[in-house]
């Protein structure tokens, strides 16, 4: 079916934790993403989904099992052409912004298009746009020190729209914010979703951004608890 944009199959992951130890972290996950709805995975501390998050949008390989997005197979790219596509195709909301400091949040918006070759020109147009997007035309220029903390995270996800991606990976994207800046955060990501028909795949503990979920998944010791349907 071509609403699948992302199918992972039988993942896998081990970490070594001391000499002869191995951590089993994923013991074989298989889900599928729809395009266009939220996805919110759920789970205890330790249970393995910030490791799944990373492997979807290969940040981190998994020992074994295979993820892929929109027909194409992540892991069987070459390290360039993966980073490629990522950039391309994906979209990064942290908990922590991780916004390069020195620059504007302009320059912030419009560093990804450019690593994709787009000039510095185009590149300021569309970042300007998702700026006002995003509520925050009047700080294109300031550095992330001069914005509060919920508008460095705006930044983020306007920086995690900036190449246009078919899917964003959100891991805890309102757990370092206060209740009125989440609220403002979720309420982002749900008019995303609704009106660009952008898909979310989120990490929370957040009960207000389970609300918006088409589908909660919970992961449990490493595996696939079940999934909750919303909408």
């Amino acid at each position: 079916m071509d609403n699948k944009i992302l199918i992972a199959e039988n993942i896998k992951r081990k970490f070594k934790t001391g000499t002869e130890k191995t951590l089993e972290v994923l013991k074989g996950i298989s889900l599928e993403i729809i395009t266009g709805e939220i996805a919110v995975i759920v789970g205890a501390s330790g249970a393995g989904k910030s490791t799944l998050l990373h492997i979807m949008g290969a940040l981190d390989t998994p020992n074994e099992g295979k993820i892929s997005i929109n027909g194409n197979e992540l892991f069987k790219m070459k390290d360039q052409e993966l980073a490629k596509f990522r950039n391309k195709n994906i979209g990064f909301v942290f908990q922590f912004h991780h916004l390069l400091p020195e620059f504007t949040a302009l320059e912030n918006v419009s560093i990804p298009q450019m690593i994709d070759g787009k000039t510095l020109a185009k590149s300021e147009v569309r970042s300007k746009k998702l700026l006002d997007l995003v509520g925050l035309s009047e700080r294109l220029n300031h550095k992330p020190a001069e914005l509060s903390g919920g508008e460095q995270q705006r930044v983020a996800v306007a920086r995690a729209l900036a190449n246009n991606p078919k899917i964003i990976f959100a891991d805890e994207p309102s757990g370092n914010l206060d209740t009125q800046n989440s609220e403002a955060l979720h309420q982002l990501i749900n008019k995303l979703n609704k009106e660009f028909n952008q898909t979310f795949v989120i990490v929370t503990h957040n009960n207000d951004l389970m609300k918006l979920a088409n589908r909660v998944f919970e992961i449990k010791d490493g595996k696939l608890n079940g999934v909750i349907h919303h909408a």
